[in-house]
């Protein structure tokens, strides 16, 4: 059977055979039918069998065959990793370059405004990491309203990680009328769980048992102490004359540590884990295809979907501790039917994990005893009081994190920022200042050369204008300067009368603009109006209260006096010194000043100085 015979349109054909895919492989000849045809599809094999070709064939010809205006998403493919992510992105361009469809991936680790234009511009087809997905649609950045196709590859490599609950929540964003595409090297309980609620009489296709290795690839394990494991691959690596190799940890300081011991060994090689930014784990991995680096050692983030071509050795420099872990792992070579080796180190605490390998797989893994690194230590490995096998790597592991955190913690103690040097006192730059003049003037002339130079007479120097006085030490602000003219705000006159101006006035204007003479008048009739008042709603009348009568400003105070019943006229005496206090109420200037009364408060123009007398010392 052919690509042909399965229903794929003529761009994809030639894209595939651009490719170097002549026959479709038993995942790709049992998934890609269903999948046109819109049915949910769960897809169960090992890992290099060509799954990604599996369902991207599929979403390229149905979103082909109808476009959308305005270019929403219309399938969105979650993957474990970053690297994954990548090569499918790489693997949607490959096959699609014939069609007028635009991709996008979407990855944490690096920043988002790149993703964020890509994703404004439209994409008909997301591959996305759970984390920045999650991130990017909690922004508004990302819709999910109009998808029509979702693929969740690498469903046990989501467990494993623990992204399975970030799944639940990403499924709820989904409309529910879509096709699903279901893809997994292994089937746990949980995976099965999830299977049976999100699918919907689905297509299951399985062509192997569940995590048998590739039987392309030929397996051997080597018995070594923990000790001599690098030198043991240094010399399989020369010996073997190994063209590219991935080697495989358990934890992160394993791989930083393996990798600098090979360089030590004259072997290229690079680490690649979590804690390196994506810019690197980038560097190092096209470096590796490229041949650049000859080793690449990696925990397992990378042995999950990375498409190395004609990658000859797999060293499991640690075993891991989940047997399906290592299918993954050898799984990177023998890819697409080629053959490779998987080599295994095992020392004496490993031999049990050794033994559930066996057993997942079936058939028992070759053991090479003719080497010059044999096992020597046959000791018991050490367990916890709770019975738990203590990792010696592990507790290396965290004694480097430790360490590092210190250096880095002594290092930014010790940093001194970078800052402008400090001006001195005044005092002292003066000092300073006279002592380089001082110094300047003892200093003897420069001795003048044998043959002085011509040079053109001096021009006079005009004479210096100098008041006399007394000079002033300005340090290194200014210049010198003499001044003969007193300080004008040294008097204390000028000090006083300044003190004066800013000293509190008292309002002598009514708010409806009458003196405060006619005010102060009025105020004991209005005052006694409102205990009157106050009296009569006491004995219980009800008394509306009224404002009380307005006296026109002009109406002078004898007038006014005679208007009272049972009053006499008093006169009103017209001395210059009452018709000058009532023009200063009033707001008139030039009014004469009347002798202040005793016990009475002074104006402040009357006041003495308010001037302390250390503010005149200078």
């Amino acid at each position: 059977m052919t690509f042909r015979d399965l229903g794929l349109i003529a761009p994809i054909l030639s894209a595939l055979e651009d490719q170097g895919y002549t026959r479709p492989s038993p995942i790709q000849e049992k998934a890609i039918p269903p999948a046109l045809e819109g049915r949910d599809v769960l897809g169960c094999a090992q890992t290099g069998t060509g799954k990604t070709c599996a369902f991207a064939a599929p979403i390229l010809q149905r979103l082909s065959a109808a476009p959308a205006a305005g270019r929403p998403v219309r399938a969105l493919v979650l993957t474990p990793t970053r690297e994954l992510a990548i090569q499918i992105g790489e693997s949607f361009a490959a096959y699609g370059k014939g069609l007028k469809l635009r991709h996008t991936v979407i990855f944490g680790g690096v920043g988002q405004n790149p993703q964020v234009e890509a994703l404004k511009k439209g994409a008909d087809i997301l591959v996305a990491t759970p984390g920045r997905l999650m991130d990017l649609h909690g922004q508004g950045f990302v819709s999910l309203d109009r998808l029509e196709i979702f693929v969740l590859d690498e469903a046990d490599r989501m467990l494993d990680m623990g992204f399975i609950h970030d799944v639940r929540k990403i499924l709820k964003w989904l409309p529910e009328k879509k096709q699903t595409l279901f893809f997994s090297a292994t089937m746990p309980p949980e995976i099965t769980e999830l299977v049976n609620s999100l699918l919907r009489s689905p297509v299951r296709v399985a062509v192997n048992p569940v995590s048998s290795p590739v039987e392309a690839i030929e397996q051997s394990v080597y018995l070594v102490d923990k000790a001599n494991k690098t030198r043991l691959l240094a010399h399989l690596v020369r010996e073997r004359k190994v063209k590219n190799a991935l080697v495989f940890t358990r934890t992160k300081h394993g791989a930083n540590k393996v990798a600098r011991d090979l360089g030590k060994e004259g072997i290229s090689a690079a680490a690649i884990h979590g804690n390196k930014s994506q810019t690197a784990r980038q560097q190092a991995l096209a470096d590796f295809k490229s041949g650049r680096l000859r080793c690449l050692v990696a925990t397992d983030i990378a042995a999950r979907g990375l498409d190395i071509e004609e990658l000859s050795h797999v060293f499991n420099y640690n075993l891991p501790e989940v047997p399906e872990t290592y299918v993954h792992r050898i799984g990177r070579t023998g890819r697409a039917g080629r053959g490779g080796q998987a080599v295994a180190f095992c020392d004496f605490g490993e031999k049990p994990l050794l033994k559930d390998i066996e057993k997942l797989i079936g058939r028992p893994v070759s053991v090479v005893e003719d080497h010059p690194y044999p096992m020597q230590v046959f000791e018991a490995p050490k367990r916890d009081k709770h019975g738990r096998i203590i990792n010696e790597e592990d507790a290396e592991a965290r004694a480097a994190a430790r360490k590092l955190g210190q250096e880095r913690r002594a290092a930014k103690a010790q940093a001194v920022p970078l800052a402008a040097p400090s001006s001195p006192e005044p005092e002292e730059g003066r000092r300073s200042c006279r002592r380089k003049k001082e110094a300047a003037q003892a200093a003897p002339p420069p001795a003048a050369p044998a043959v002085p130079a011509p040079q053109p007479a001096p021009r006079a120097a005009r004479p210096k204008l100098v008041r006399p006085g007394e000079r002033m030490d300005t340090g290194d602000a200014m210049p010198e300067t003499e001044f003969s003219r007193p300080d004008p705000l040294a008097g204390e006159r000028i000090m006083d009368a300044t003190a004066r101006l800013l000293a509190p006035r008292r309002l002598t204007l009514s708010p409806a603009g009458r003196p405060a003479s006619q005010r102060t008048e009025e105020a004991p009739a209005q005052k006694s109006g409102r205990k009157r008042r106050r009296k009569k709603s006491a004995s219980g009348g009800q008394t509306v209260q009224s404002p009380p009568p307005l006296t026109p400003p002009a109406m002078p105070k004898a007038a006014r006096q005679k208007a009272r019943p049972g009053e006499g006229a008093r006169p009103v005496p017209e001395n210059k010194k009452r018709r000058a206090r009532q023009d200063r109420q009033s707001g008139r200037r030039g009014a004469p000043m009347e002798p202040q009364k005793s016990g009475q408060t002074k104006d402040s123009t009357q006041q003495e100085s308010l001037m302390k007398p250390f503010y005149l010392d200078f």
